[in-house]
């Protein structure tokens, strides 16, 4: 191999860098094949007469030395034109990433907080999960804000005692910011419930919801008290 390959970190530089390797590689092959020329040969020309001797009306070691670097070019130029199409498949690929992402993002911004997280208890998957005290709750799993009325956050607590030892995907929104955790309902991780936190549902109001995974609480606004257990 003549050339170093470049080792760009952006598919966009490391792009770059291939075409420029492979413009200096033709030209570099055409280089040789002006000597070849020049002598009147090819890469086939026979540089022995008929008697097997050297011909001595071109310069056979031009064309012998022109002859080897063009085969070391050509095989250069070859994995230089494998790496350019990875290369710009991967800047289509990024920009494509990149779309979506925009797309994600913007779908994220148009989510409605369907509850406010009041306490974390320690130690609990919702804090080993990196939930905290005033979170606002975005998405819980596939739940949304239209799976919710004002008066019952049932559908997310069925969702939790569906999966109890398995990881949901939440988003929540902190300080301005969209936020994805991670969160696994479990038993016995030394405190009540499978997600040991409590949550306000919406804008909190006189309704108060407390969810800790397994009792799903419900207080009313004339203090009245009824049990859901999932």
């Amino acid at each position: 191999m003549g050339y170093t390959l470049p080792s760009k970190s952006s598919p966009a530089e490391q792009a770059r860098a291939l075409m420029a390797s492979k413009d200096e590689i033709e030209a570099a092959i055409g280089e040789q094949g002006e000597i070849l020329r020049t002598n009147n040969a090819d890469m086939h020309t026979p540089l022995v007469d008929r008697e097997g001797f050297p011909r001595a009306d071109i310069d056979v070691w031009a064309v012998r030395t022109a002859r080897v670097r063009v085969i070391e070019l050509r095989n250069d130029l070859k994995e230089v034109r494998e790496r350019l199409g990875k290369a710009l498949e991967g800047v289509y690929e990024r920009g494509k990433g990149t779309e979506e992402a925009k797309e994600e993002e913007a779908k994220e911004q148009k989510l409605r907080a369907f509850a406010k997280v009041n306490s974390v208890a320690p130690g609990s998957p919702a804090a080993e999960a990196g939930m905290q005290r005033e979170d606002l709750v975005l998405k819980f799993g596939h739940l949304t804000s239209d799976a919710f009325t004002q008066s019952s956050l049932q559908p997310l607590a069925e969702l939790v005692a569906a999966n109890e030892n398995k990881s949901i995907s939440v988003l929540v929104r902190r300080a301005q910011a969209t936020i994805a955790l991670k969160l696994t309902p479990r038993q016995g991780w030394g405190g009540r419930g499978m997600l040991g936190c409590a949550a306000f549902p919406g804008v909190p109001s006189a309704s108060h919801h407390i969810f800790s995974g397994v009792i799903f609480c419900l207080l009313l606004a004339h203090s009245q008290r009824s049990w859901c257990r999932i």
